[in-house]
């Protein structure tokens, strides 16, 4: 959401310090470093040129009249001899010297040093002396309660933090009382918009149907696939409704310690309430919500625990409170039912997988902000993104703008959306060093994908082909659905199993041998047949049961899944004798398709090595001239048929 202020329900200040020793480690050395040089700051140095000496020699010396002058500082005395004296251990000599006098029995230094004619010089103790003289017996007490108050400050800090965890990580968006994003910028999903839109009636004005006695729906639950807009429409109903939207995700309930997610629960509805009319929003609900009983921790694991309090709490609303709790997830199946019931949950909003038409809205809000140029055409874009939500739309989007850019461009081309779908689909172009007896096995495997989708009634129509490396396959073949399709029929389930085989055969027929490249195909072909014989009652032997079974909550669903046979040894080994006969029946038909058409293969096989790429008018194109051949009269009429059939 643009210019959105965002404010947390748990305070800044709440926040758990982390202790960090660093900061201890500099203020030592800070220290330690001011000891060393406040002396010669305050003029201490000139001192270490003096020779220390004993208090006898000074007197000595001064018998001697070796002594010049001096200078008495309290009971220290500073001097230069006439002479140079040797120090104690005989190693130096120096004229300057320094001596401490007793400060008892020196009544008659002063009369000494008169009596042989020293100069005497006497000044009172400087201020600065004082204060390092303060600071070197005083700073090191003051430097550890420093220390201790300091650390003390710290561990204050983090058993603060501690009982911090409780508190809710839910972010408040407010602006002015309004969240910035409306149904304006929610395209594509008009059925779940006019669902919500009895929602955003009642928290408008509540009272309208608290005075007939109606209750709205306490929980709303958005599923859908990813990136379908949930989290966005949940967000449009707080901005339409102008309420505060409390949003968060369900594993910010759960921490390490226990209690801690229940607790955060309390805090969010309890903040929530004094906030009504508002929207609590949990996105994710399946990280917190899943069945209960499942796990390894039984019936008192942390997330089992938030998930009681979400349920209490839930069932603890005020009729006449205008709390409207929505959730978000793409798992439903493996929700606890209780979040379920009525008086929870009580509606599920299915946010579906748009249209053409919402394709197509979709991509003229990603692109408001996107200079489009005159040959740009939405409508066509999004007649060939079946399949794709509105994440996948914005992407397109974005990625075509990059693609502009990359080459330099000042406006977004159709044909920058064309090379950012490719990019997609198919992945990125990489540089890859490829013999030319592998290019000619790459090209006629692509080739044999196409023209069987071609030549087979009711396959999709391919929009391109190219035997370029893209992301980790050596060539594709780019086949999108026209129209949006719900149900399946059984003979576009079997064009699709051919259209699979396609390569393979092309290798068989051509090379005479058979490569690993087809490995990707054989995996979508046994499970789309597989899905055929046992989910979708496909298979004439076996007839419309299902055989699928059903699937069990393992350690709740955390580690993996496992399917339960509900069906007999026999059924299981006639389950897969009839996959292998489904296979082997398509793989018999597109042998001879392609054994007729066999010309027709070589053609688009050599344009690829020739070309790298075809698109779909080329590949008509390469049939039409086929068509022309005066030789293949009878096979030209069961293309134009299959032409005929595919592409009206």
């Amino acid at each position: 959401m643009n210019n959105l202020n965002k404010s947390p329900v748990q305070p800044p200040g709440n926040k758990p310090p982390s202790f960090k020793w660093t900061g201890l480690i500099w203020l030592l050395l800070t220290v330690l470093l001011l000891f060393w040089l406040l002396p010669s700051l305050l003029g201490q140095g000139g001192s270490q040129s003096n020779e220390t000496v004993t208090y006898s020699t000074f007197v000595a010396q001064t018998n001697a009249n070796n002594v010049k002058s001096v200078t008495i500082t309290d009971y220290t005395v500073t001097g230069v001899f006439k002479s140079s004296v040797p120090s104690s251990d005989g190693t130096t000599k120096s004229t300057q010297f320094t001596t401490t006098i007793p400060q008892f029995g020196n009544s008659d230094v002063i009369a000494l040093l008169q009596a042989h004619n020293v100069a005497i010089d006497v000044q009172s103790p400087s201020s600065a002396t004082f204060w390092l003289d303060l600071l070197i017996y005083v700073g090191p007490i003051l430097l550890i309660g420093l220390l201790f108050w300091w650390m003390s400050r710290r561990m204050t800090g983090a058993q603060n933090g501690i009982f911090s965890f409780g508190k809710s990580k839910a972010r408040l968006y407010m602006s002015g009382g309004k969240t910035q994003t409306t149904f304006a910028d929610v395209a594509g999903v008009e059925e779940a918009k006019a669902e919500l839109a009895e929602i955003v009636a009642f928290l408008k004005a509540p009272e309208r149907f608290q005075k007939l006695g109606g209750k709205i729906p306490r929980g709303i639950l958005l599923v859908g696939a990813p990136g379908t807009g949930k989290t966005l429409l949940a967000k449009a109903v707080a901005g339409e409704a102008n309420v505060p939207f409390f949003s968060l995700s369900g594993s910010e309930f759960v921490e390490m310690f226990v209690g801690v997610g229940a607790s955060r629960v309390r805090d969010l509805f309890e903040t929530a309430k004094k906030s009504s009319p508002c929207i609590i929003f949990i996105d994710e609900l399946d990280a917190v919500g899943r069945e209960r009983g499942a796990g390894l921790g039984g019936g008192n694991d942390e997330r089992e625990q938030t998930l009681n309090q979400i349920l209490v709490e839930m069932d603890g609303f005020d009729p006449h409170q205008a709390i409207i709790v929505l959730a978000a997830t793409n798992r439903p199946d493996v929700l606890d039912q209780a979040l379920l019931r009525p008086g929870r949950f009580d509606r599920q909003v299915v946010v579906e997988p748009p249209d053409r038409v919402g394709r197509e809205a979709i991509l003229r809000v990603h692109a408001r902000n996107v200079p489009l140029a005159a040959d740009v055409k939405l409508d066509v874009i999004a007649a060939s993104t079946v399949g794709m939500v509105g994440a996948d739309l914005a992407n397109l989007v974005n990625e075509a703008a990059l693609t502009a850019a990359r080459h330099n461009l000042e406006l977004v081309t159709q044909t920058c959306f064309e090379e950012a779908m490719d990019r997609i689909m198919m992945g990125a172009e990489r540089p890859l060093i490829i013999s030319k007896e592998e290019r000619k096995v790459i090209a006629y495997h692509e080739g044999g994908h196409a023209l069987v989708a071609l030549l087979t009634a009711g396959a999709d129509p391919v929009q391109k082909v190219t035997i370029v490396p893209r992301g980790q396959s050596l060539g594709a073949t780019k086949i999108v659905p026209r129209d949006d399709r719900h149900n399946y029929a059984r003979n576009y389930l079997l064009a699709r199993i051919a259209v699979g085989l396609g390569g393979r055969v092309a290798e068989e027929l051509e090379m005479g041998e058979i490569t690993t490249g087809a490995e990707n195909d054989l995996k979508e072909v046994t499970g789309l047949a597989r899905e055929m014989v046992t989910r979708w009652g496909m298979s004439p032997r076996i007839g419309s049961v299902f055989l699928g079974g059903e699937k069990e909550v393992f350690l709740g669903r955390e580690v993996g899944l496992r399917e339960r046979q509900s069906y007999s040894e026999h059924t299981a080994a006639l389950i897969d004798a009839e996959v292998q006969h489904l296979i082997s029946e398509r793989y018999t038909y597109v042998q001879q398709l392609l054994s007729q058409h066999h010309e027709e293969l070589t053609r688009i096989a050599r344009a690829l090595l020739e070309q790298e790429s075809l698109n779909e008018q080329q590949l008509l194109h390469l049939l039409k001239e086929s068509n022309n051949d005066a030789d293949h009269v009878s096979e030209n009429e069961a293309i134009a048929t299959s032409l005929a059939l595919t592409h009206t």
